[in-house]
């Protein structure tokens, strides 16, 4: 039987399977055998409503968790699974066993996809247009960096929310140290050498200062086709071959030219980096509110283009500090100083890479009125928080994007200092 409400729910009667049970009575002096039938009836529910509403919210929940700080004592969890590595592993050792030539597509074979170098330059266009807006907006939203801790604050004041984890935190009360802060403040700059040939010569940690140090999104583009007379790279036109992880056919090594230094190519390379634009050196924007728009936009670009481009060419991080490397494998220079350094005499600890590690977001607190009162540690519950560029650009006026409002909490109304014990 099924049911319709006035609201548009539907139920339905289901008759489950009935079953039989025998009981002795005892009638008169002798007892004798009784069958019992029974049934179970359940309701059933559906709304269309309802799941239309989950799937609303599982699309754009309302509110997430901040993003947790990793602990430095404990290694960065593997993108992949381990499961997964353990039987791609095994299964490069076995054609390794019969001396089978490894399958490899582009661009694991040394070549180009074609589908990607108009993303890949589409990726140089919007860092370029990121970093110059980001070095003009500064000069109109303040930026402040604690002196102790990588904290970083975006705006007219610094906030009082204690905690700070630096030296001298427990004599401050975990109060930050603010001084002046930069583009390197908002945009993390992540460096990567600059190969060539990705699959020739590894760096080494003696021949570390003759490869330059380059912008890794910058590193990833070129690798995925951008040319740029600075920065040669080799462009095979016959694949590498491989058993296991031996390479067997990498066409031979070749001498790396001399780049081309001119004052066109100087003045290119101060648009790629983010040392060359810092404040005070950009002119103030006529109109912020636009500036602010192209901005933001150019950074979504960038980390929607960053992510397809790593879903085919292989970049690789530590699993312990911040270095990056894109190529097919890591580098054996011996920096890192990391947890547990010791144990292995200073060399990284690769694996793959996140986008998160090539562009750093740098999450900051959400200020939601930059002329109000400074943020307290009182009320650091009903804050929220978002990337650096997406705070300073809709502090400088861009809207807010849809995707990092639940994280701003932009819903959540901040009540008054003496509300909060009654704030549920």
């Amino acid at each position: 039987m099924a049911i319709l409400n006035s609201k548009g729910v539907f139920f339905s009667l289901i008759d489950m399977e009935r079953t039989r049970t025998n009981t002795f009575v005892k009638l008169g002096s002798q007892p004798q055998r009784v069958a019992r039938a029974a049934s179970i009836t359940c309701c059933e529910c559906s709304s269309d409503t309802s799941s239309k509403r989950h799937e609303r919210y599982r699309k754009q929940p309302q509110n997430i968790d901040l993003p947790e700080l990793h602990p430095k004592k404990k290694k960065k969890p593997f993108p992949v699974p381990i499961k997964k590595m353990l039987q791609a592993s095994r299964q490069d050792k076995r054609l390794a066993r019969m001396r089978i030539e490894k399958p490899l597509e582009p661009p694991k074979n040394g070549l180009l996809v074609p589908e990607l170098i108009p993303v890949a330059y589409e990726v140089l266009d919007n860092w370029k247009v990121l970093i110059r807006g980001l070095s003009q907006l500064l000069n109109v939203v303040t930026v402040y960096g604690c002196r102790r801790c990588p904290q970083v604050h975006v705006g007219p004041v610094g906030h009082q929310i204690q905690d700070c984890y630096g030296t001298g935190s427990q004599r401050r009360n975990s109060h930050h140290s603010w001084v002046s802060g930069s583009i390197n403040d908002v945009l993390i700059p992540i460096e990567s050498y600059h190969l060539f040939d990705p699959f020739g010569r590894r760096v080494k940690h003696e021949t570390r200062f003759d490869y330059d140090r380059i912008p890794a999104i910058v590193e990833l583009c070129i690798q995925a086709g951008v040319d740029l007379p600075q920065y040669p790279s080799r462009r095979r036109t016959a694949p590498i071959r491989m058993i296991g992880k031996k390479v067997t056919d990498r066409g031979g090594f070749v001498d790396e030219p001399k780049p081309h230094r001119s004052e066109d190519c100087v003045a290119l390379l101060a648009e790629l980096d983010t040392f060359s634009n810092q404040q005070g050196q950009s002119s103030t924007p006529s109109n912020a509110k636009e500036l602010a728009e192209k901005t933001l936009k150019a950074y979504l670009n960038v980390r929607r283009g960053v992510e397809q481009l790593m879903r085919k060419y292989t970049v690789k991080a530590c699993g312990y500090c911040s270095e990056v490397h894109v190529g097919p494998w890591g580098h054996n220079v011996k920096l890192c100083g990391a947890f547990k350094h010791q144990w292995r005499d200073g060399k990284h600890g690769w694996q793959d890479a996140v986008v998160d590690e090539v562009v750093p977001p740098n999450y900051v607190w959400h200020v939601r009125d930059p002329d109000g009162p400074p943020l307290r540690s009182s009320l650091r519950s009903f804050y929220g928080k978002a990337p650096a560029v997406v705070e300073l650009c809709v502090q400088a006026g861009a809207e807010t994007p849809d995707e990092y409002q639940p994280m701003m909490r932009t819903d959540v109304v901040i009540p008054d200092s003496g509300e909060v014990r009654m704030a549920a």
